[in-house]
């Protein structure tokens, strides 16, 4: 057992002398265990940093000035300057409280609920079910705390916090903000409320002209 010590003290100083500790500030380049397999080039790439300097740009900045024209991107996380529509970049309203219904810039359509059930189909439907029922195919899974958007809870939730939560979150469920547009997350939204409305219906909603084409019992 002593020399297991002995070996392991050695082991340690020898490393510690080849590597030196973490954080220090080498002398001489550090050493490279596999400098055949390429591993130093992709570790000392040259590249730039954020303001630092290049001698190649006439003005010495790495740095880039933005093209004439440019505007921020609405695509993305809360957060991005040059919006002017808190309700459909943030689903509140100009005070500050979740927003109801849908931004007066969108036009809730056909069009624009087939654009929802698709995105809701990709993103949604594998954990919530395709009706929205907390019946997807990872409860097969074992995850078993996917709510269904038909409790009252969900049901009575204003617009606007549904957004928040596809843009940043909740619980167990990620950000889908790098994946659905703001547009694309109320083409969503408006889907799920139809999927709550069509748990609902009862023949009063049915229009006149085509009450006669029910079979009611």
């Amino acid at each position: 057992m002593r020399y297991a010590y002995l070996i392991l003290v050695f082991g340690v100083v020898l490393v510690v002398s080849l590597f030196g500790f973490r954080g220090q500030t080498f002398t001489k380049p550090p050493i490279d265990v596999f400098p055949e397999w390429g591993f130093p080039g992709m570790k000392y790439q040259p590249k730039y940093k954020p303001q630092g300097e290049s001698k190649f740009f006439a003005d010495g900045r790495a740095d880039r000035p933005l093209p004439a024209g440019v505007v921020a991107s609405s695509y993305g996380p809360a957060g991005q300057p040059l919006r002017d529509d808190d309700q459909l970049y943030r689903g509140k309203t100009t005070a500050g409280a979740w927003a109801t219904g849908f931004p007066k810039a969108l036009t809730v359509d056909r069009t624009f609920m087939e654009h929802g059930k698709e995105r809701f189909t990709i993103y949604c439907q594998p954990c919530h079910g395709a009706l929205g029922d907390g019946q997807g195919i990872t409860k097969a899974y074992g995850m078993g705390a996917t709510p269904t958007y038909h409790d009252d809870r969900l049901r009575k939730m204003a617009e606007g916090e549904i957004f928040n939560t596809i843009t940043n979150g909740k619980n167990n469920m990620l950000s889908y903000a790098d994946k659905l547009t703001p547009e694309e997350r109320w083409a969503v939204i408006a889907y799920v409320r139809a999927l709550q409305r069509a748990q609902q219906g009862t023949p009063a909603d049915v229009p006149p002209e085509h009450k006669a084409e029910l079979d009611i019992k």
